[in-house]
């Protein structure tokens, strides 16, 4: 067999190759081949009979476990095998942790021997208690939309709605045995998570061609219990459209991606995020929209894997359990299946998987697929959408746009005796709304007027 994340060939022996055995002994357990060449040839190994004696007496010592160690022949060869048994507790070699990882060996050092020290130990990193925080630190208004939902979803009794605070949290294991608050209570209930935490943040960002072209952006911050309330309305407000049509009389406004598998998508990114990494990024293209949120998949979990039947593996215990509580997500893993099923339903192209960059991105397609990347061909920027209600200051920089389309703010402003700052403002919104694209660079570009805005100006 070729070497993989449980073998291992060595030609001799040498007692650095207890780093080896170590990580084995942190991740899945292995084996490890010594008098075996890389390319699976038996070379043999000589003074067998002290190495069968050395090798386990030094795995004890150094490293504190036992392996099995057999003495094997092939074609009138000797070699050694090592079969090591994945560890509970976390072991180190000298100090230091080492870790199987596909081929390799990884020395674990940050944020990754963090979380590798929490998971053998039983615990989450939203398990741990902050010395910092206080009651006073915590939204009540938050834990009253939790508990509005908790108790919508059937899963907290009514009467939860007039406990106390130190209550509630206490009750959903939020608060440590000496009284501090973990982790968890802060990401999900506090007025300023970001006071604690530098990654609690989700990034939006609108793209034309490429990443390069960048067209406008917003950041979610705040309670994490009420960020994928905030991310829906910021994306139907300039990411995403709600084409109208009507049945009978009624005026419907469907998002353009089923909101409920949005929604989804949005949980399942909030709940299994590595929150010592950076922060959530949601890119959105014409054609598709990239959500990507740091932290890989569970230990030895695949895509295939995760887009079949499997349990449920929270990377934040604490978390995962009050949004299941909420009425979020599930309990059982089905998340996935409910993105695609929504998906499906409404007709869409199925979303992809890719475990990439340190964490998981999810690619949901847009429906009526754009012919190209051009942002003019948006159907953000489709006059037969709802049409804008401009200020009349934004309709006079439409214009003067017409009549000198390389007007520089400090201009306008002279122009429209108003200040720099109103101008620049109103150039957002309409940039944000569609009517306006700059074309080449600050210097020597222009600014064009899209479909949607002209049909403002007739």
């Amino acid at each position: 067999m070729s070497e993989s994340q449980n073998i291992e060939y060595k030609e001799s022996w040498r007692d650095e190759y207890l780093k080896w055995i170590c990580g084995f002994a942190n991740a899945q357990g292995g084996r490890i081949y010594i008098g075996i060449d890389d390319n699976q040839q038996v070379v043999g190994v000589a003074d067998t009979k002290r190495l069968m004696e050395d090798i386990p007496n030094k795995i004890v010592n150094y490293l504190g476990i036992v392996a099995d160690v057999n003495l094997l022949h092939k074609e009138g060869k000797d070699y050694i095998e090592i079969a090591v048994q994945p560890c509970n507790l976390p072991i180190a070699y000298h100090g230091i942790y080492h870790y199987r990882s596909g081929s390799t060996k990884q020395e674990l050092k940050g944020a990754a021997l963090q979380q590798f020290l929490l998971r053998k130990m039983g615990h989450s990193w939203d398990d741990i208690e902050n010395e910092r925080a206080t009651l006073d630190d915590i939204d009540r208004q938050a834990i009253d939309f939790f508990l509005r939902k908790a108790v919508d979803a059937g899963r907290m009794p009514v009467d939860s709605l007039n406990e106390t605070t130190e209550k509630v949290l206490s009750n959903l294991n939020l608060i440590g045995g000496e009284g501090k608050l973990r982790n968890a209570a802060l990401l999900l209930f506090g007025k300023n998570p970001a006071k604690f935490f530098t990654s609690v943040q989700f990034r939006i960002g609108r793209f034309g061609r490429d990443e390069a072209d960048l067209m406008f952006q917003d950041v979610v911050d705040g309670n994490i219990i009420q960020m994928t309330d905030r991310v829906i309305e910021v994306l139907k407000s300039k990411y995403l459209i709600s084409p109208v049509h009507y049945e009978g009389l009624q005026r419907i406004e469907p998002l353009e991606i089923p909101e409920d598998a949005l929604r989804e998508s949005l949980f399942n990114s909030i709940v299994h995020k590595l929150y010592t990494g950076v922060h959530i990024q949601m890119k959105v293209y014409n054609d598709r929209i990239r959500l990507w949120n740091p932290g890989t998949l569970p230990e030895g979990m695949t895509i295939e894997q995760l887009l079949g039947d499997h349990a449920s593996q929270p990377r934040n215990r604490l978390i995962a359990e009050t949004f299941y509580r909420a009425g979020f997500i599930e309990s059982w893993g089905r998340g996935i299946h409910k993105i695609y099923e929504g998906m499906t339903k409404a007709g869409l192209r199925k979303p992809e998987f890719i475990n990439e960059a340190g964490g998981v991105t999810l690619i949901i397609y847009r429906p009526n697929r754009i012919k190209n990347d051009d942002p003019l061909n948006d159907p953000l920027n489709d006059p037969l959408n709802d049409p804008l209600k401009l200020s009349s200051l934004e309709k006079d920089i439409l214009k003067l746009i017409v009549k000198d389309n390389q007007s520089t703010y400090d201009n306008l402003a002279i122009s429209l005796s108003v200040s720099s700052a109103t101008i620049k403002r109103a150039f957002r919104n309409l940039k944000v709304n569609g009517c306006i694209i700059r074309k080449g660079s600050k210097k020597i570009g222009y600014w064009m007027i899209t479909e949607k805005g002209k049909s403002i100006l007739k």
